[in-house]
């Protein structure tokens, strides 16, 4: 804001070569003043980062970007309920796969501020990673489900199978109490994906910590793979 002395230099400049009185010369000055101080408008969220997927990614699998997802589950009122009700929601209404509607719901859950990257509702934290492998898929869920060979590529691990859906799931107990999901999505005749959750981490630390384990768990089961089929 100019001092007195300036603001009434530049109002009688004002007033000469508009002809308005001194008091309507000062308000125009003021106004211009306020306009050109005023912040602009904030640029919109980035949602594909919030969400922390692409929306070339999420269009491409649901048919859908972020930005649409997020309209049409806010005017459902998806803010207010629970995870599992999200996600039958995206399953049931829009007919998603249920990876899919997993996705979209934790994408979602971001967006809107539910939960950080890498954390869950309930304020624990999880780890995701997969891996697209050469191999059927009755090969892959094989190499997961049988304990010799798991033993291999998960060395000095004891874990429990809770509950296990042949070519389709696999629901674990980890050696330290927190769980691990494993889900099989065939993608051809010979080529197959598994994707690990690994849920109720204790931290955000814990998130990169478990990621990088399980690259590098999943590169193991990839080169046992690749040994087994040659």
């Amino acid at each position: 804001m100019p001092t007195n002395k300036d603001l009434k230099r530049l109002t009688r400049s004002h007033m000469q070569k508009t002809g308005e009185s001194y008091t309507t010369a000062r308000v125009r000055l003021l106004e211009k003043k306020t306009k050109r101080s005023r912040p602009g408008p904030e640029p919109a969220p980035d949602l594909a980062a919030l969400a922390g997927m692409s929306d070339d990614t999420v269009q491409a699998k649901t048919g859908r970007t972020w930005q649409e997802w997020a309209r049409e589950l806010d005017v459902l009122g998806a803010a207010e309920l629970s995870h599992g009700e999200i996600a039958a929601l995206v399953h049931e209404r829009f007919e998603i796969s249920g990876w899919w509607s997993q996705t979209v719901t934790v994408g979602y859950e971001r967006i809107r501020g539910l939960r950080e990257i890498g954390q869950r509702r309930d304020g624990a934290y999880e780890a995701s990673k997969s891996k697209t492998l050469p191999v059927p898929i009755a090969a892959l869920y094989r190499a997961c489900s049988d304990e010799r060979t798991r033993r291999r590529w998960l060395p000095g691990v004891k874990l429990t199978v809770r509950k296990a859906t042949p070519e389709k799931t696999m629901r674990i107990t980890w050696d330290d109490g927190t769980c691990v999901e494993l889900y099989f999505l065939a993608k051809g005749e010979t080529k197959s994906q598994v994707a690990v959750q690994h849920r109720k981490l204790a931290a955000r630390d814990d998130v990169a910590r478990m990621k990088a384990y399980w690259g590098e768990r999943l590169g193991a089961l990839a080169e046992i793979l690749a040994s087994a089929s040659t």
